[in-house]
């Protein structure tokens, strides 16, 4: 289609969003949990659908140097983010398939992973 742009989300997902300002997911959560009793969760777990989310919340508390909240992604099997993570080969790819959970797991690393930011992976059944 003429004059159309094609957003991609899972290419640009870690262009997408700021983690420095105040407009973006890490923002908002931190923002939600001042309200709570306990402000600053020892951790905090996400799964790696684009890698975005973990990246922008990862940037972000590096940015912020909230030292006492870590962050722990969660990837099935049948997915490549967690082999990233553990060899730093970014070219990791399935041979077939993908993962069986709907919204995460990928057969390929996706730009907007960026495992440097990560504290912690595990890989969950799918």
């Amino acid at each position: 289609v003429g004059g159309a742009y094609y957003m991609d989300q899972f290419t640009n997902a870690e262009a997408a969003t700021d983690w420095r300002g105040n407009n973006n997911l890490a923002t908002e959560i931190f923002q939600q949990l001042e309200k709570e009793r306990f402000p600053e969760p020892s951790w905090i777990v996400v799964g790696a659908g684009t890698g975005g989310t973990a990246t922008t919340i990862g940037r972000y508390l590096g940015y912020h140097q909230r030292l006492d909240t870590r962050l722990c992604v969660v990837d099935p099997e049948d997915s490549v983010f967690f082999d990233c993570y553990t060899t730093g080969d970014r070219t990791v790819r399935l041979s077939s398939g993908s993962s069986k959970i709907e919204g995460i797991g990928r057969p390929r690393v996706e730009p907007s992973f960026r495992p440097e930011v990560i504290d912690r992976m595990h890989r969950v059944p799918d």
